[in-house]
């Protein structure tokens, strides 16, 4: 057992994997790339704590742990380890057993390795020394995911531009059906949205996905728990699939796929470079043609074509699509306000006053905005597009502000004041604009903190003036403050200004005269 744990999120997988999928141990590390001794330790802890899958919606991540960890005794004390190479070659001697090298170093160092941490230290040696051996697929369980180096040029029908779209490539292991298609960038919306496209494709989804380690599909890159995209392990996981990355600079790991990359370039955008697109859609109807001549083109020594191998291997074996398509979300993470909201794209959406000053999730699609806290949702909202605007939830709010009391109108005007009349007045004009007054702090707050760059006189002078505009933000005033405004006079306007006597400027007595003839 390592002494870092996994996160929540990776033992969830094994536990879905195991109870939903019932993969065994070994395929469930080679799946999440971590050791299949670690994955059963994980198994044999739920089973003690009578977990199955799924899981109660109301078990937060900090409870699980408590039922998967009740004590954490981890030791420090430093234990002498073996000359792993002598003991694997003595255990190729005749009749050498594990138990026996293990019987001959307890007798030698009474304070070593146990019996089951000396077995896993020593395969997790031996792993090292195997060689690369020649893949063997199971129908419909991977697809291997990658773009093409080669890119395909969009012409502007009005511009003349020319802007270089990226060819993305999906083939499954048992039967090299192949997939591509050709998206503006490798972004986060064109990678999910190509996934999508493919299962559509397929009609159906492989079991596992192995990417390669980009930054749409992977955050962080590891050999063993690489950290994966939120937002593209959600995807996998509305799919029912689980994701495996390829090791960096392993091309091995996806060999299906660099093949299939180099049949792309050849028989579909090698045919393909003497034409003129003008849209990318004129492009991918092109690359569509040419995929199905692709997958029907006879294999040159084996029977058949990559569609019959299809419907014959992979097609049957992979999993349903779901009753609806996996809808794009985007994942952050934010700090709660003191004013208990989190901003989204310049909007403030309102959660629990209870998580002021805590990092949540913010789970952001086209339409809903839904924040989590240690896994569960604690908050959802219609997402808005009006920016600086609030969406509040009244039962977000505190019934008092017993727990926040430093956080008043009154504290705020008071802090202001030591700056200046007019920086007081200007917040508190900004709190009454307000539905509730704890919507303008943090704009209070922006305020108050220009004192630190520009001093407190010329920003008594600015709000004065922001005062007179009726400028009631933050940036109105960062603006002013900019560009000097606060060292020039106000406008004076006064109705009774005599006018200017000029030849050209004929006054009230012309437009008398002319009227009483």
């Amino acid at each position: 057992m390592p002494n870092s744990r996994l996160s929540m999120r990776k033992i969830k997988d094994v536990l879905r994997l195991h109870f939903d999928r019932d993969l065994s141990a070994r395929q469930i590390g080679l799946s999440l790339k971590i050791s299949h001794n670690t994955v059963s330790e994980y198994l044999r802890r739920a089973q003690v704590a009578n977990l199955s899958w799924p899981l109660p919606p109301s078990l937060s991540d900090s409870e699980l742990e408590n039922l998967l960890f009740p004590s954490l005794p981890p030791s420090s004390v430093k234990r002498p380890e073996p000359n792993w190479a002598d003991v694997h070659i003595e255990r190729k001697r005749r009749s050498v057993t594990l138990l026996l090298l293990w019987d001959e170093y307890k007798a030698q160092h009474p304070d070593g390795l146990q019996y089951s941490c000396f077995c896993a230290r020593y395969r997790a040696f031996v792993g090292k020394l195997k060689p690369s051996m020649r893949q063997v697929h199971v129908a419909g369980e991977k697809a291997f995911i990658d773009y093409a180096g080669q890119t395909i040029p969009i012409q502007d029908p009005f511009s003349g531009e020319v802007r270089e779209a990226q060819i993305f490539v999906a083939v499954l292991g048992a039967s090299n059906f192949t997939f591509a298609e050709a998206t503006w960038t490798q972004s986060l919306p064109d990678w999910i949205g190509s996934h999508v496209r493919t299962f559509t494709f397929l009609g159906g989804v492989p079991h596992l996905l192995v990417p390669d380690n980009l930054r749409s599909g992977v955050n962080k890159a590891c050999r063993y728990e690489p950290d994966i995209n939120p937002t593209y392990d959600d995807m996998a996981a509305h799919y029912g699939a689980a994701v495996i990355p390829a090791r960096v600079r392993k091309p091995k790991d996806k060999a299906k796929v660099e093949v299939a990359v180099q049949i792309v370039e050849r028989w579909i955008l090698a045919r393909l470079r003497n034409r003129v697109f003008l849209s990318l859609n004129e492009a991918n109807r092109a690359i569509a043609a040419l995929v199905t001549d692709l997958n029907t083109r006879p294999f040159k020594k084996l029977p058949g074509n990559r569609r019959e191998a299809f419907e014959t291997l992979d097609k049957p074996a992979l999993l349903p699509l779901p009753c609806a398509p996996y809808v794009f979300a985007e994942w952050k993470q934010a700090t709660v306000n003191i004013d208990y909201h989190v901003e989204v794209d310049g909007h403030y959406y309102s959660v629990p006053c209870s998580l002021i000053k805590k990092r949540i999730d913010v789970r952001i699609t086209a339409t809903t905005v839904e924040c989590f806290h240690k896994g569960q949702r604690v908050a959802a909202h219609p997402r808005s597009m009006q920016k600086g605007r609030h969406t509040t939830v009244m039962e977000h709010m505190p019934k008092s502000h017993q727990e926040y009391a430093g956080w008043t109108p009154e504290r705020l005007a008071q802090w202001a004041l030591t700056l200046g009349p007019n920086v007081s007045a200007l917040t508190e004009a900004i709190m009454g604009s307000r539905k509730h007054p704890v919507q303008g702090y943090r704009s209070c707050l922006g305020v108050i903190g220009l004192a630190k760059e520009h001093g407190s006189a010329r920003l008594d002078a600015a709000c004065e003036r922001a005062l007179h505009l009726g400028a009631l933000s933050q940036k109105s005033l960062k603006s002013i403050l900019k560009t000097g405004l606060d060292r020039l006079p106000l406008p004076i306007h006064n109705a009774d200004q005599t006018p200017i006597p000029h030849d050209n400027v004929r006054g009230p007595e012309y437009y008398r005269k002319e009227a009483s003839c």
